[in-house]
């Protein structure tokens, strides 16, 4: 039985959507299968939708990495997938209540067209990633591919290590990205952002995403560089993140308030997969 798709894209972060009363067990082969760009689909993430747990929630959703692993959260597919459930028309309802693994997000489609999501409070006590240290207080140190790094540790419901460089075109991500998503202070590895501050209103950003690679846009990476900035007292509350594939925008009023992520969301295409994939 083929199985329906909806590819989306957010900022150059590809997805593929599919929906379904409940989850087939799709096993880590087969959706690296499907990742591949050159024999599969192509994507960064696949998002699996499905009839909500609560009455009071829209939808269900799933996310899992390119390399078939499972993970907690995606700010870029909670926005494609809040555009799936809104449609092209302008008639949809103010808000969108998208359960996941950990909890549920709110969306709205805003006047000029963009989708918004409330990314909850961030976390950054090293536990909850988690991340193992004995230091006490950030930035942390440690060591990486031969060089010596500092980061600051956030989660938006998934790790992140945000790194403070002078030059994000330059940075050393293909290097340190893969050495620090796989270091052993991060028992289930993380996302790695290499952030520039512009402005205390703007930042140029790269991630390397956990599980997938370096990909065009992040958006709880986004979120996570820019409560790092906040935090180091570098940035404001309003914030835009200019990313490979374009630029979102963040807003965090501080510690104990929710993050909102605001930007572009994209459908390139509907297809079927093949029964003999």
């Amino acid at each position: 039985m083929s199985i329906p798709f909806v590819k989306m894209h957010a900022l150059g972060n590809d997805f593929v959507v599919m929906r379904g009363k409940t989850a087939p067990h799709f096993d880590a082969a087969f959706i690296r299968r499907m990742s591949n760009r050159r024999t599969g689909i192509g994507f960064d993430q696949l998002l699996w939708m499905e009839p909500p747990h609560s009455e009071a929630n829209d939808i269900f959703y799933r996310i899992f990495n390119a390399d078939g692993g499972e993970v907690e959260q995606c700010g870029n597919g909670a926005r494609c997938i809040a555009r799936l459930l809104a449609g092209d028309s302008s008639d949809h309802q103010p808000t969108y209540l998208m359960e996941y693994g950990h909890g549920v997000v709110k969306a709205n489609i805003t006047a000029d067209g963009l989708v918004s999501v409330g990314m909850g409070v961030p976390a950054i006590e090293p536990a909850a990633l988690p991340f193992v240290t004995t230091q006490t207080t950030a930035p942390y140190r440690t060591k990486a591919a031969g060089q010596n790094v500092e980061f600051r540790v956030v989660s938006m419901g998934n790790p992140h290590a945000v790194l403070l460089v002078d030059d994000a075109d330059n940075a050393d991500v293909a290097t340190l990205g893969p050495a620090l998503e796989r270091h052993e202070c991060f028992p289930n590895r993380a996302n790695i952002g290499f952030m520039q501050v512009l402005s205390d209103s703007h930042i140029k950003l790269r991630v390397f995403e956990r599980g997938v690679g370096e990909t065009q846009a992040c958006g709880t990476g986004a979120c996570a560089a820019a409560v790092a900035g906040q935090l180091a007292g570098l940035l404001g509350k309003k914030v835009t993140v200019s990313l490979p594939g374009g630029d979102v925008q963040v807003h965090w009023n501080g510690p104990g308030s929710e993050v909102y992520l605001t930007g572009e969301a994209i459908t390139v295409f509907e297809g079927q997969l093949s029964d003999n994939f």
